[in-house]
C-alpha cells in the first residue's frame, strides 16, 4: 500500500513541476521573446485604439441608401494613465465641473477598470473635436477614437430603422461578454432585428504614443493589429418616395399606415404618428433629444403600426362574409331587411341610418352600403350553426378563422416590441358573463367591435390575403442580405407561402371583392379612386371615448380604411387609421388613394399635389393630448419639488379641467367603437355602429 502511495505522489509531483515549467517558458516568451508584450506593457509609449466597424447600410426596393454612416469622434480615457492629466483645462474645454470629472472617472474605472479605455465622452461636435484635438497632449491618458454614426439621408423610416445606442450592463450580460462598454447596438427597429447582420466587427490599431501623449504612428507597422469588418448590407423592400409621402401626409395626426406587396409580403411603406426625425437621435444631442421624445404623451416613439391596437370598425365586415359564405350559412345573394335597427337580440342595436331593405339585398349591397344589421346576423349565423353543438364550439371556429387571418397573434414581422392584438376566447367571455352568454352578448364582434383589438399591420397583412384569395407571407422589410450564404436563416421565414384560407372558395372571395370594388366605385370611399385602376376597399369609422380628470368624454371618431389594388394582380394592399378625425371617406381613403397611386403609376396626377398639401396642412392632433401633456409636467414638476423644494417651477401649474371642444355632427354614418377603459358592453347594450 505504501509503495502504490509513493508513486501516486511522484506523479502528482511530476504533474505541478510540469504546470510550472509551462508557465516559466510562457512567461519568457511573453516578457523576453515577443515584441508585442514587451512593448504593450509600456502604457506610456503603446495605446490600442479600438477601431470601430461600419455598420452595415440599409438601402430601399430602388437600392438608394436609407441609412448610411458616417464619423464622430469619441474621447475615450484610460484612468491609470490619467493622473498626470491638466483636469482644470480638460474641464473647461467639455464644459463641466471638477465633481463631474471625477465622477465619470469612477464610473470608466467600474466600467472597464483602470486599465482599459473607456469613453469619457461620446460622440463629439466637430468644434469640440477641432479643440481636443489640439490640446490632447495636456490630458495624459486620454485619446480620440473615431467612431462610425448612423445618418439618414431622407430623414425618413425613423419606426422602421430605429436606432443604436451603447451597450449597457444588461446588454453586455446577456451577450456573455461578446459586447463591451463602448461598444454600440441595434436599440429598436431593423437596427435591433438585424442587429447579428450589420454590427459588423470591430479591430484594435496599436499606436505609438510621444512624451507629449500624442499618437505619432503604428506600433510595427501595424504588425499586430486587427482590422474591423464592416457590417453587412441589407436590401429591402421600402420605396423611400413613397414613405416620405406617407409621412408628410400623416403630419400633426396619430395613427399609421402600413402598405405591403400582397405577392412578396415585403413592406413598402410604415408610417406612425406623429413621427421624429431619425437624425435627432444621433450625434452629441441624442440623449437630449430622446428625453424630450419620450416626456411626449403623445408617444412619438411609439410605433403604432405594429404596437398600436384598434378596433377595425366596419373594415372587418369582409373577413366576416367570408366566413359566413366559407360555412355555408349565407350565399353571395342571402339579404337581410335594413331597416335601420337589428331587433332579432330584443335591444334594436346596433343601428344604422340606412332604413332602405335594397341596401342589404344581397351580400355585393351589404359591403357596400355598411349594414350592420346583415353583418351582425350573419356573425350570429356563423357562430351559432347547429353543426357546432353550440355557441361557445361556434364561436371557437370563428376565431380560428379570426387566427388565420392573422388577427389576435403576432405576424412575425422583422420588428421587435409587435403585439399580438386581441380576439378574445371563450375563457374571456366566460369570465365576464360567468359562463352566460350567447351571440347576442358579443353582436359587435360581427361590426368589428366588442373586444376584437388588431393592429394596423394585422388589417394590412388580413387585405394581403383577401388579395391573395387565401394565402400569404409574413410581411417583413428586407428582402436579401449582401453576401448571403446558407448559414443566413434569418430570412428564411419570410420566404415560405402560408396558404391558410385557400379552401374558402374562389366564388366566396369573388363575392366579397366585388363589394369592395363598389365601395369604392359607388360607395364611402370615392377618395381612393385611382383613374385606371380598379381599388378595392373598405372604410370604418369608430367612435372613441377616454377617461380624463375622472370624467368619460367622448373625443372625435377613428377613421380607418382598408384596401387593395388593382383587383386582378393586387401590387399593393393597405390598413390606413387616422386617430380623432371623423370618417373613414374624409381622411384614411383618401390618403390610401394617393399613397396607391404614387406606387402603382410611380408619378402622381398635377391635382393631387393640392390635396396633398391641404392633407399635411391639416392638424388632427386631438385637443385633449394638451390636457395630458399639461398632467404628466405638473407631476413631474411636483416631484422636483419634493426632492428639492425649488418651488419656481412648480408655480406654473395650476389644475383645471379638461373640456373636449364640442364635437361636429358627423354628415354621415359611422362604424362606432366601444368605449375604452370600461367594461365590455351587456348583452342589452350594444353599441351603435354604421359604415
Amino acid at each position: 500500500m505504501s509503495v502504490f502511495n509513493q508513486s501516486r505522489a511522484n506523479i502528482i509531483r511530476l504533474v505541478f513541476l510540469g504546470i510550472f515549467l509551462i508557465i516559466i517558458i510562457q512567461l519568457f516568451n511573453l516578457q523576453i521573446l515577443s515584441g508585442k508584450y514587451q512593448q504593450l506593457a509600456m502604457n506610456n509609449a503603446v495605446f490600442a485604439k479600438v477601431k470601430y466597424p461600419d455598420r452595415g447600410i440599409i438601402y430601399d426596393r430602388k437600392g438608394r441608401a436609407i441609412l448610411n454612416n458616417t464619423i464622430m469622434y469619441d474621447l475615450v480615457v484610460t484612468p491609470v494613465e490619467a493622473r498626470r492629466t491638466d483636469t482644470f483645462a480638460l474641464c473647461a474645454i467639455l464644459g463641466i465641473d471638477t465633481a463631474e470629472y471625477k465622477k465619470r472617472m469612477l464610473e470608466a474605472r467600474i466600467r472597464n477598470g483602470p486599465y482599459r479605455p473607456s469613453i469619457f465622452e461620446d460622440l463629439l461636435t466637430p468644434e469640440l473635436h477641432a479643440r481636443l484635438d489640439e490640446n490632447i497632449w495636456k490630458f495624459p491618458g486620454f485619446a480620440l477614437v473615431e467612431r462610425p454614426v448612423r445618418t439618414y439621408p431622407f430623414n425618413a423610416a425613423a419606426h422602421i430603422m430605429g436606432y443604436i445606442g451603447e451597450a449597457d450592463s444588461n446588454i453586455i450580460k446577456r451577450s456573455k461578454g461578446f459586447y463591451r462598454m463602448g461598444d454600440y447596438v441595434g436599440r429598436s427597429g431593423l437596427e435591433a432585428y438585424y442587429e447579428s447582420v450589420l454590427m459588423g466587427q470591430r479591430g484594435v490599431e496599436y499606436m505609438l504614443k510621444d512624451n507629449m501623449n500624442r499618437l505619432v504612428g503604428s506600433y510595427e507597422n501595424g504588425k499586430f493589429d486587427t482590422a474591423a469588418i464592416a457590417g453587412r448590407n441589407l436590401r429591402t423592400y421600402i420605396d423611400i418616395e413613397v414613405q416620405q409621402l406617407a409621412e408628410k401626409l400623416m403630419t400633426n395626426k396619430v395613427g399609421s399606415v402600413v402598405a405591403i406587396d400582397p405577392k412578396t409580403g415585403g413592406i413598402i411603406c410604415m408610417v406612425s404618428g406623429p413621427n421624429y426625425n431619425p437624425n435627432d437621435l444621433t450625434g452629441p444631442n441624442k440623449q437630449k433629444n430622446y428625453s424630450r421624445l419620450a416626456l411626449d404623451v403623445a408617444g412619438p416613439l411609439l410605433n403604432r403600426a405594429v404596437q398600436g391596437n384598434y378596433e377595425p370598425g366596419s373594415t372587418f365586415k369582409p373577413i366576416g362574409a367570408l366566413i359566413a359564405l366559407d360555412e355555408g350559412v349565407i350565399t353571395s345573394n342571402y339579404g337581410f331587411p335594413c331597416g335601420g335597427r337589428y331587433n332579432l337580440c330584443g335591444h334594436g342595436k346596433p343601428s344604422c341610418l340606412h332604413s332602405d331593405p335594397g341596401h342589404a339585398a344581397n351580400l355585393r349591397l351589404a359591403i357596400s352600403h355598411s349594414c350592420n344589421s346583415y353583418f351582425a346576423h350573419i356573425y350570429r349565423l356563423s357562430v351559432d350553426n347547429p353543426k357546432f353543438g353550440g355557441v361557445k364550439n361556434g364561436y371557437m371556429k370563428w376565431r380560428d378563422y379570426m387566427l388565420n387571418f392573422g388577427l389576435g397573434k403576432q405576424t412575425g414581422v422583422d420588428l421587435p416590441s409587435e403585439s399580438p392584438g386581441l380576439i378574445p376566447d371563450t375563457a374571456r367571455y366566460n369570465r365576464q358573463y360567468r359562463g352566460s352568454w350567447n351571440s347576442c352578448t358579443n353582436l359587435t364582434l360581427g361590426i368589428g367591435q366588442d373586444m376584437m383589438q388588431c393592429t394596423p399591420l394585422q388589417l394590412a397583412n388580413a387585405m394581403c390575403i383577401v388579395a391573395n384569395k387565401g394565402y400569404f407571407y409574413t410581411p417583413h422589410f428586407v428582402e436579401k442580405i449582401d453576401g448571403e450564404t446558407e448559414a443566413d436563416t434569418i430570412l428564411n421565414k419570410f420566404r415560405i407561402k402560408h396558404e391558410v384560407l385557400t379552401h374558402i372558395p374562389n366564388e366566396a372571395y369573388e363575392a366579397v371583392i366585388a363589394g369592395m370594388q363598389e365601395v369604392v366605385d359607388h360607395g364611402t370611399a370615392s377618395n381612393a379612386r385611382i383613374p385606371g385602376i380598379t381599388v378595392c376597399g373598405k372604410t370604418g369609422t369608430a367612435e372613441k371615448f377616454r377617461y380624463i380628470d375622472g370624467k368619460k368624454i367622448q373625443l372625435k371618431d377613428n377613421s380607418v380604411f382598408l384596401c387593395f389594388a388593382p383587383r386582378e394582380n393586387p401590387r399593393i394592399a393597405m390598413a390606413v387609421v387616422v386617430e380623432n378625425s371623423g370618417y373613414g371617406n374624409t381622411w384614411a381613403a383618401p390618403i390610401a388613394g394617393i399613397i396607391m397611386e404614387k406606387y402603382l403609376n410611380d408619378t402622381l396626377r398635377p391635382e393631387r399635389y393640392e390635396q396633398i398639401e391641404r392633407i399635411a396642412n391639416s392638424n388632427l392632433m386631438p385637443p385633449y393630448l394638451h390636457r395630458l401633456q399639461y398632467i404628466e409636467d405638473s407631476t413631474r414638476a411636483r416631484r422636483w419639488f419634493e426632492m428639492t423644494k425649488d418651488s419656481s417651477y412648480i408655480k406654473k401649474y395650476i389644475f383645471g379641467r379638461y373640456t373636449e371642444p364640442k364635437r361636429q355632427e358627423p354628415p354621415k354614418s359611422t362604424a362606432i367603437r366601444k368605449p375604452e377603459a370600461v367594461a365590455p358592453p351587456k348583452a342589452n347594450a350594444v353599441t351603435d355602429s354604421t359604415q
